[in-house]
């Protein structure tokens, strides 16, 4: 279980306890820092602290703030420089050179912008949609540290906020990083003043679907659930006992290669793996897959076989495209000498993971950009909104 799954968990048993709880967030950050701009930590009454949202020298001092910083339950933002001097005075002693802000707020289980019960409907619809938070406001502006905007897959909204000039501005930001699925802190500049958000893309668990039932596949999805990841395993041998010796995986289909395509459903969210070791099932497969929206497509086993495969597919008819086959990966994994069905699993979901994210899965230390270029959230210019 990740960390946000972990969350979603807590934060339920916690709402059928009656129990208090408060939520932290990243929602920006400038220079270096551990954590990125959408990091969550949960805290209860009962002192429990989810998540992290650093390396773990802020998490003591904003629970204290939990207790003794918000009397009136209303959201606040604090903020932590790391490179002032007295970051040693304080004893965080970050070790690295950045500015990190944190929203903290009471959670209300009624509230309908409740962003962890946006989160889990997101989960649940397996859909994403996006969070807008508000953390700096300035001027007279009738926006409050915390409002916030909600978008729906289907486009539908639900917001606090009244300036209707900034909702329309955060209606058209929130589609686009929908669109983009890439997560952004804007300010926007509004009559009486300038206003912080955060627009954080809420994706749903990346979907496995494991195609083999080997004994290779139970570390393949144990690294996978290990992420938060949602896997079904799909067993051409339709062996009743598959189920038994799987657990951890969240579906198991028990399946021919005939009828492959009216019991699996794949779609643009979808990562896979062909991993059955026997031929004739990785040709049906393998041609359900080039056909469907599936991000990454691993085949396990060498690149002869793989080839082999797509000529006979090509012999039976099926044309593929260069863009169907640039999604296809055989073989499967990132080069790290794996040998054992434990390194061979790691191998691939660390390839998965690297397509997921668009990086080649290198060395850190050859890396001459910033880590987290990628993914830091970065504050855009100023946006005029009415004036």
């Amino acid at each position: 279980m990740n960390e946000l799954h972990a969350i979603l968990a807590t934060f339920a048993e916690s709402q059928h306890n009656a129990e208090p709880v408060f939520l932290a967030t990243v929602v920006n950050v400038k220079g270096s820092t551990y954590r990125q701009p959408g990091a969550k930590m949960l805290i209860t009454q009962a002192e429990q602290m989810i998540g992290m949202i650093s390396g773990g020298c802020l998490e003591n001092d904003v629970f204290h703030h939990t207790r003794s910083s918000m009397p009136d339950g209303q959201p606040i933002v604090v903020t932590y420089d790391t490179n002032a001097d007295e970051d040693i005075v304080w004893g965080f002693g970050l070790a690295c050179n950045g500015v990190v802000q944190v929203l903290i707020e009471h959670l209300d289980v009624d509230n309908s912008l409740n962003p962890i019960a946006f989160i889990q409907q997101c989960f649940f619809r397996q859909q994403p949609g996006i969070i807008a938070t508000v953390f700096g406001v300035e001027g007279t502006v009738n926006v409050n540290i915390g409002a916030r905007f909600m978008l729906n897959f289907d486009n539908s909204i639900t917001t606090n906020i009244a300036e209707s000039s900034l909702v329309a501005a955060l209606t058209q930001d929130a589609q686009i990083a929908l669109k983009n699925q890439h997560s952004s802190v804007n300010k926007y500049q509004l009559f009486s003043g300038i206003v912080d958000v955060f627009l954080e893309v809420i994706q749903p668990p990346t979907r496995l679907i494991i195609f083999g039932a080997g004994h290779d596949a139970v570390p393949t999805a144990q690294f996978a659930k290990a992420l938060g990841w949602h896997v079904t395993i799909v067993d051409c041998r339709a062996n009743e006992a598959t189920k038994e010796r799987l657990t951890m995986a969240d579906e198991v289909i028990l399946t021919r290669r005939e009828i492959l395509d009216q019991q699996v459903c794949v779609d643009k969210y979808t990562v896979a793996v062909v991993m059955t070791h026997n031929y004739l099932d990785d040709l049906e497969i393998l041609k359900l897959l080039l056909r469907s929206p599936a991000v990454y497509i691993g085949c396990l086993g060498p690149k002869h076989r793989t080839a082999r495969l797509l000529e006979d597919l090509h012999a039976e008819g099926m044309d593929y495209t260069t863009e169907q086959l640039q999604r296809l990966y055989g073989p499967v994994g990132i080069d790290i000498g794996a040998d054992t069905p434990e390194a061979i699993a790691l191998s691939m979901i660390a390839e998965i993971q690297a397509v997921l994210t668009n990086r080649c899965g290198g060395f850190l230390r050859n890396r001459t950009a910033p880590i987290h270029q990628r993914h830091e959230v970065k504050e855009k210019l100023t946006r005029s909104v009415g004036v």
